[in-house]
Order: structure tokens, then C-alpha cells, then sequence
């Protein structure tokens, strides 16, 4: 089994859409995102044209996927955080950052390690651009998602904070020179 980790292409915006949905739909759903099912169906070609191609070029948002054979079986986004700025929660940007959202692995796909290829490719590409870290945010009571991010290198800021979905952590993974392309 081969594992392919890329970042997403503009034209593959059905296969955004349809990977975002399908995420959605996780039993762990209303713990793990900000946006419900219905939210996110209701939206019309055009948004997901636009976030497919936000996603697929620039410096401000990436998102990878990872493929086994053409079938996409999980999926990462970062949202680049310059320093001064102000994160998704509303929550000052100390040090230049790249936020993860948006993750999902199939279910049948899980413990495999695919979230580690992931972590991997957002890490060396927001350390491509200068940043110094990874965070992100997962709800106090998703502890399979809290176990796995620290398998993956996250750990508790110590940081508390209650969103949309109720009570969050954030968690930090510190971009290291392994995680830096070599020129």
C-alpha cells in the first residue's frame, strides 16, 4: 500500500467538496468541526470552486490530501497565521503559525499512520515559508483525536478556550530543521 500526499489541485474541487462532506458526516463530527453537514451542503459550486483553488496555490491556505491509488483517504488544511494577526477563534497571533483544521481520515483508513504524512507535508510546507509552528484546536472530550495528535508530535499549550462546538485545547508542534526542505 502506497500512500500519496499532495496538496490539492483547483480543478478537484468536486473531490474537496465530496471528502469535506463525507467528514462532516463522521460520527465525531460535532465534536471535530465548526461547520454541520447542513451547512456545509448547502453550499453552491462556487464556493467549493473557490476553496479548491484557494487551497491549491499561494501562501495563505494549503490543503493536502492523501491518495492510496486515486482514492482520497484523508485530508489536512493549514491556515497560515502571521504574527500580530487574529486566528479563526478571534484569538491574537503571537508567532507566525500555520493553523491545522479540517482533519479527517476515513474510518477504515485510521491508525495507519496516513496523519503522520499529512502533519508532515503541512510542517514542511508552512516551515517553507517561514513559520515556526503547527497549532491547532480539538474538543476536550475527542480524546482519540487528542491521542493521536500527540502521537504525531502536538502538545498541550496549556491553552483553554470555548468555541462554537464547546470546550477546546490547542496544541502546538514545533517545526523542526527536519521538517525544512533542504535547498
Amino acid at each position: 500500500m502506497s500512500i500519496d500526499v499532495r496538496r490539492v489541485r483547483a480543478d478537484e474541487w468536486e473531490r474537496v467538496r465530496a471528502l469535506r462532506l463525507d467528514a462532516v458526516r463522521d460520527p465525531a463530527a460535532a465534536i471535530a468541526f465548526l461547520h454541520s453537514y447542513e451547512e456545509e451542503s448547502a453550499h453552491d459550486d462556487e464556493f467549493w470552486q473557490q476553496r479548491a483553488a484557494g487551497a491549491a496555490s499561494g501562501d495563505a491556505v494549503a490543503q493536502f490530501i492523501a491518495e492510496i491509488d486515486g482514492e482520497w483517504i484523508g485530508t489536512v488544511s493549514v491556515l497560515r497565521r502571521p504574527a500580530g494577526s487574529i486566528d479563526h477563534h478571534g484569538r491574537p497571533v503571537t508567532s507566525p503559525r500555520g493553523d491545522v483544521v479540517g482533519v479527517f481520515i476515513r474510518p477504515e483508513h485510521r491508525g495507519r499512520g496516513i496523519i503522520d504524512a499529512l502533519f508532515d507535508a503541512a510542517a514542511e510546507w508552512a516551515a517553507s515559508l517561514g513559520d515556526t509552528g503547527l497549532t491547532l484546536d480539538v474538543h476536550a472530550d475527542n480524546a482519540r483525536a487528542q491521542a493521536a495528535y500527540r502521537r504525531a508530535g502536538f502538545v498541550d499549550t496549556g491553552v483553554r478556550f470555548t468555541a462554537s462546538i464547546g470546550p477546546e485545547i490547542e496544541m502546538a508542534r514545533e517545526i523542526t530543521d527536519g521538517d525544512r526542505v533542504q535547498a
